[in-house]
């Protein structure tokens, strides 16, 4: 790989794609559109808070590398920007949303990756979504790695290669801070689950017979 993307181009760079792919009819961006696009509290991993000046810097970074330029759209007097990303990358539409959700949300197995990139680029089932993995791997340079199995996973994640390989930064248990829930928290929730059930119950009963009386 012949660019190596920081943290913020990254996300830069997975909104203007997913923004083309899911509302083209609001695409190039203006730099605030484009801020919020980065901080958005769906469909986003890690969550950032960027100010108009980190994006714009980044923007900067991006279009010295080739991947982002600046444009005026008809009746508009502000700058939008675009990816150019194919002016360097010879990529499907489904490669394109695969990779997209991978530089917004990080890690991600075939499955995830199918239902997260619906929105983008419907896949019909997962051995399509496996095809274009494989073709992002297969790619020059290759944009796409599997990650070892990790602890307690069962499927194992993909990861995108715009930041170079950084796959050995992440822990052997990566994102896998579930909950672990005591005993006597689930009986607990249980007991409260199974009295919930009753109360509903009773009032159906209840209903039923006012029901029954008017007969």
């Amino acid at each position: 790989m012949d660019i190596i993307l920081d943290d913020p181009e990254v996300r830069i760079l997975g909104c203007l794609i997913e923004k083309e792919l899911t509302t083209p009819e609001y695409y190039p961006l203006s730099l605030n559109s484009l801020t919020n696009a980065c901080n958005q509290k769906s469909n986003r991993n890690p969550m950032v808070s960027y100010d108009e000046s980190v994006v714009e810097q980044g923007l900067n970074r991006l279009q010295s590398k080739g991947l982002t330029r600046k444009t005026l759209t008809a009746g508009s007097r502000v700058e939008k920007y675009l990816h150019t990303i194919l002016d360097r990358f010879d990529l499907s539409k489904p490669e394109m949303a695969v990779l997209c959700e991978l530089m917004l949300r990080g890690p991600q197995t075939a499955g995830e990756l199918r239902s997260r990139a619906e929105r983008m680029s419907p896949f019909e089932n997962l051995e399509r979504v496996d095809e274009t993995l494989r073709g992002l791997m297969e790619h020059d340079p290759a944009l796409v790695i599997l990650l070892p199995r990790e602890t307690g996973r069962k499927e194992r994640r993909f990861i995108h290669l715009l930041s170079g390989d950084r796959s050995r930064e992440l822990p052997a248990h990566a994102e896998l801070s579930v909950p672990q829930v005591s005993t006597d928290e689930k009986i607990n929730r249980m007991d409260g689950e199974i009295a919930r059930l009753r109360n509903e119950i009773e009032e159906l009963k209840q209903a039923f017979a006012e029901f029954r009386s008017q007969f």
